[in-house]
């Protein structure tokens, strides 16, 4: 009898590619056929970041990889989310029925559902016309979904003009238990309060309700214990079965842009326990040169072991000699990485706080390893993920930038003293811990769901 094939189609960005691969080795466990579709670039990336042998396809276990394009020419800028959305939005639903149908030509079985992530839930139509069920993968908040969902209402309410840009300069919160959440941050703005993306990605947010009533199932990448109350929100067509990770022993490849740096373990292993500050920002977060040197020089003054991942695309006109120097000064307490395996670094012993921006991913990956946050958000969601780690769990603080918009290296420094000596935060990120372990484990809400999930898929 051939195995149940369902496809992986996440929106082109490494945020979104994560956790769909991290759930695509749980079903391929499960005695799944797993094809993952990436955009073709990033296709190559993921290729490319893999370790030997070359190719790598056999690490990833029984994931086939599949790629379609995204309709823009090979040296478009793909941080042009206005026009990576517009171009996706309008070609892949064609590439995705065209792949189906590549796939059955070549004698794989047949697809049965598709895992989409929301985010291109225009392709959810072309799925259903192909006899595909869908199962609709949201990868942040149930939080952020839920104020998606309600963006009509908002615009009706007089909150937010049709384009996304806020018409009322006031706080609000969707029901008690959730963030309390900024008109000027919300999870399609930057941290100016501009719409990201403009017009193509608030347009798309506005078709979101059209997309989610297509599913036959959605899943989460959340919680219970974290998110009851927005989860209350929610019919029982809504799957918890987070957090997300590939394997027990945080080995299998989760589909990385970039090489992961093999010596961050190594270091961690020779710092003593709960020492270490580690500093990340993502896969699209970009810093000046000045925002970049105040953090250099603020994880100097700490005087404490760190870890920092600079991406290669981090920050623009930095000066080398600068940096030249700063590590050999730091060289006998700091690391620099280009890119690292996070769960795997989350999860050791040495490492006492996490620099964040707090994309979903990153909290909760910190989360489950009980990791007090330093929040330093960006743009979209991770202003309401900031809310939860300080209003809501209280297992982190907010750094704060001055009046020139520049977190200094005096804040830094002094927060980073502050939360590492804060035992109350140190305690409830630990029972924040225990309670996403006990979600996910047998018998554990986020476990049972995904039971369900299983058994939907193998129909």
């Amino acid at each position: 009898m051939a195995k149940p094939h369902v496809l992986m189609l996440p929106f082109p960005a490494q945020g979104h590619v994560t956790p769909l691969m991290e759930l695509s080795h749980r079903l391929v466990d499960h005695g799944f056929e797993v094809t993952f579709v990436n955009s073709e670039v990033y296709h190559a990336r993921v290729l490319s970041a893999l370790p030997p042998p070359a190719g790598g396809a056999a690490a990833l276990g029984g994931i086939r990889l599949a790629s379609i394009p995204d309709g823009l020419a090979n040296d478009d800028d793909r941080k042009d989310l206005s026009k990576l959305v517009d171009s996706c939005y309008r070609h892949m639903p064609g590439h995705l029925e065209r792949l189906v149908a590549e796939l059955e030509a070549a004698g794989r079985p047949k697809v049965t559902w598709l895992v989409g992530d929301l985010n291109l839930g225009v392709c959810y139509e072309a799925a259903k016309n192909l006899g595909i069920k869908v199962a609709s993968f949201w990868p942040e908040s149930a939080a952020c979904l839920a104020i998606m969902l309600n963006v009509p209402k908002l615009i009706e309410e007089g909150l937010f003009n049709d384009q996304g840009w806020a018409e009322r300069d006031e706080a609000f919160q969707l029901v008690p238990g959730t963030p309390p959440l900024h008109t000027s941050l919300m999870p399609w703005m930057d941290k100016v309060g501009k719409p990201v993306g403009e017009p193509a990605v608030f347009e798309a947010i506005t078709r979101f309700n059209e997309f989610y009533n297509l599913a036959d199932v959605v899943i989460c990448n959340t919680f219970h214990d974290a998110e009851a109350a927005a989860l209350k929100l929610f019919s029982t067509n809504m799957l918890p079965i987070g957090p997300l990770f590939a394997d027990q022993e945080l080995q299998k490849p989760v589909g990385h842009f970039l090489p992961e740096d093999e010596r961050c373990i190594k270091w961690l292993d020779a710092q003593p326990d709960w020492s270490v500050v580690y500093v990340a920002f993502g896969s699209l977060a970009v810093f000046d040169p000045c925002q970049f040197v105040e953090l250099g020089e603020g994880l100097e003054l700490t005087g404490r072991p760190f870890l920092w991942v600079v991406r290669p695309d981090f920050t623009a006109g930095l000066s080398m000699a600068w940096l030249d120097e700063f590590q050999k000064r730091v060289a006998s307490t700091g690391i620099i990485v280009s890119w690292c395996s996070q769960q795997q670094v989350l999860a050791h012993r040495a490492v006492a706080c996490f620099v964040s921006h707090c994309g979903w991913n990153s909290t909760t990956e910190g989360v489950r390893n009980g990791v007090p946050f330093l929040c330093w958000p960006y743009f979209f969601d991770q202003f309401l993920n900031r809310s939860y780690i300080t209003n809501v769990w209280r297992t982190g603080l907010e750094l704060s930038p001055s009046a020139d918009g520049i977190v200094t290296k005096e804040e830094l420094r002094s927060k980073v003293e502050q939360v590492l000596g804060d035992r109350e935060i140190k305690k409830r990120a630990r029972l924040l811990m225990d309670a996403a372990r006990r979600c996910i484990g047998e018998s554990g809400s986020s476990y049972k769901n995904f039971t369900t999930l299983v058994n939907l898929l193998g129909k």
